[in-house]
């Protein structure tokens, strides 16, 4: 049997959440209003404020008024497509420039590199755009990490919390979906995995669960408290 492809969440999975809570959701909310006024003008940029003016049903609303609607969006944590990929955008200056970089769990990386070496595939999906992803995993404190990916994914393939996103994202691999292990921090996504016929793994971080989630809280799935508890 060929060697399973794993799939990862980012944010409470390699990542910690309060690098994205506490460094990246604040870098973006502070410097939108000045990007959109310096980059507003610019096709890719227009594409995702015109999709937010029609969702917010303002199609001829000032840039002012959308930058001010995703500050609203950041502060309530919303998954929308448009504000991910603007975030990217804004994080890609905050990279380049040096103003951070990425921090992983100290487990992730040798895990990473031990799967890679054992023939295993690597892939990525996350609610943050794939242009993100991309920028996260190129500049961790590890360095480019890219390589190690087949594949990265968001929320244009589908919500995390739908059965119907895993098996997408198994046939773009060209698998499948019993041969691609998910590991996130969320159960519900995990349920979702599972549904569309994919292994799962709940990682459970002390840092960003003090309480540990036991029992009927795992939904079943098998948990790990890091990746090198985790066998393929």
């Amino acid at each position: 049997m060929q060697p399973a492809t794993i799939l990862t969440d980012i944010e409470g999975t390699t990542s910690s959440i309060a690098f994205v809570r506490e460094v990246l959701f604040p870098y973006a909310r502070a410097r939108l209003p000045a990007f959109i006024r310096e980059h507003g003008h610019e096709p890719e940029v227009r594409r995702w404020l015109d999709a937010v003016a029609i969702e917010i049903a303002a199609g001829a609303c000032d840039d002012a008024v959308i930058a001010e609607t995703l500050q609203g969006w950041i502060d309530q944590d919303r998954k929308h497509t448009a504000l991910k990929a603007l975030q990217g955008m804004v994080w890609e200056a905050g990279y380049s420039d040096g103003d951070f970089t990425a921090p992983l769990y100290p487990d992730v990386l040798p895990a990473l590199q031990t799967w890679h070496a054992a023939g295993h595939r690597l892939a990525v999906y996350s609610s943050g755009s794939v242009p993100a992803q991309k920028l996260l995993f190129s500049h961790t404190e590890a360095g480019d990490l890219t390589p190690l990916f087949a594949g990265f994914f968001d929320t244009e393939v589908g919500g995390k919390r739908e059965a119907a996103s895993y098996r997408a994202i198994a046939a773009r691999l060209g698998q499948a979906p019993d041969t691609v292990l998910f590991l996130s921090d969320v159960v519900e996504e995990l349920d979702a995995a599972r549904a569309a016929g994919m292994r799962t793994t709940l990682l459970d971080r002390a840092q960003d669960y003090p309480q540990p989630r036991l029992g009927d809280a795992t939904h079943g799935h098998p948990r790990a408290e890091s990746f090198a508890q985790i066998t393929p």
